[in-house]
């Protein structure tokens, strides 16, 4: 007797796709040897991991030391171990909160710690629009660079801490966030100056926007640390902090305007015709048409240039001041732990893997989330 069951035209089940074709093997079939290019490529890749990865695993974890007071304790407890020396991790724990809050006073480092919460609060009602009481988040956010500002600087019922004690993580953090934050209306204002009718709005951003992208940055920081007192008038006290954070946000501000003006160019020019068309005066055209389509297009650039300008703030240490590798620099001057430089080295650079890894992702979320051409 047959088993077979027979059904009516166009109305088979639906069979499950063949196991080679799904899962884990589907994926490895597909992308890891899908091709003879694609198996040499995969073969070569396992055989530099096979080569590089253990070394690395053993230097890093297995044959590290994470507690010591020198270099010496961590030298003598590899080899009580039997094994070489790998990274001496304990310098890094020793001088960790030295990593973080520079110079602050130890008894107000609560201070940082409340603004950096603080940061994070002001930044979800910016980044995220589907947080509970966003409209009220957002007048927060307004308002917070002016209180964290408080909390680190003092006064007013806080102790005064002058800005030669800012360094570390934090003192990346005040230099970075402020550029971003600064540098994009700025940006899109001078984009916006550089396609202007009025020719003396668009000479003067033309000419900002030339010369700044035109000299390096280290250049203005030494300008910024330097030569601007001669310009200002006898007596006058600018803090350097203040001065750095200027010309990072110009020099951030130029670059972004050249990236949001890419998105402007890139719109139809039938978007604009259409807003004259329904009688929209030019900023209502703008906020309404023109900049979301604009900032959408040039999001991976926005973020490109943002990720280039956290990092940029390691170049602070040419004029004085102490991010992450001049703390460790400084650190090393101790001769319990001289000759620790790499340590240092691959600690800044997982903190900013992290940093910019996180920026990264976030520009994809919002790709895909802002992406309505379907």
């Amino acid at each position: 007797m047959s088993t077979e069951q027979s059904y009516p035209v166009g109305e088979h089940p639906s069979l499950p796709p063949p196991t080679s074709e799904v899962g884990i093997i589907g994926w490895v079939r597909h992308n890891l040897f899908s091709s003879t290019t694609n198996i040499v490529i995969t073969v070569l890749t396992i055989y530099l991991l096979y080569v590089i990865l253990p070394p690395l695993l053993n230097w890093i974890i297995f044959d590290a030391v994470f507690s010591a007071d020198s270099r010496d304790d961590c030298r003598a407890i590899a080899k009580a171990g039997g094994h070489e020396l790998g990274a001496c991790w304990a310098f890094i724990g020793k001088r960790f909160e030295i990593f973080v809050y520079g110079f602050y006073p130890v008894e107000e480092r609560w201070r940082i710690n409340l603004s950096f919460f603080l940061m994070l609060a002001a930044l979800l009602p910016v980044l995220f629009d589907h947080i509970a009481y966003r409209k009220q988040g957002l007048w927060f956010s307004l308002i917070a660079p002016f209180v964290i500002g408080w909390l680190l600087l003092g006064g007013m019922g806080l102790t005064p801490v002058s800005t030669d004690k800012f360094g570390g993580f934090m003192l990346t953090l005040v230099i970075g966030v402020t550029g971003i934050v600064g540098s994009l209306p700025l940006g899109i204002a001078l984009a916006l100056g550089r396609q202007s009718h009025m020719p003396a709005m668009r000479m003067v951003c033309v000419a900002f926007i030339e010369f700044i992208r035109g000299v390096p940055l280290i250049t203005l920081l030494f300008v910024a640390s330097t030569m601007l007192n001669y310009f200002l008038p006898p007596g006058t006290t600018f803090d350097l902090l203040l001065r750095v954070l200027i010309m990072v946000t110009l020099f951030s501000a130029a670059y972004i305007a050249e990236v949001i003006r890419g998105g402007l160019q890139a719109l139809p020019k039938g978007q604009i015709e259409a807003a004259d068309s329904m009688g929209l005066k030019y900023w209502q055209s703008m906020r309404l048409i023109i900049l979301p389509q604009a900032l959408k297009i040039s999001i991976p650039g926005i973020v490109n240039t943002f990720i280039g300008l956290y990092k940029d703030t390691t170049l602070v240490i040419i004029i004085g001041l102490f991010d992450p590798l001049g703390m460790g620099r400084a650190s090393l001057a101790d001769t319990k732990w001289q000759g620790l430089s790499t340590e240092i080295y691959v600690f800044v650079a997982i903190f900013f893997f992290v940093s910019c890894f996180s920026m990264a992702r976030y520009s994809l979320y919002l790709e895909k989330k802002l992406h309505t051409g379907h």
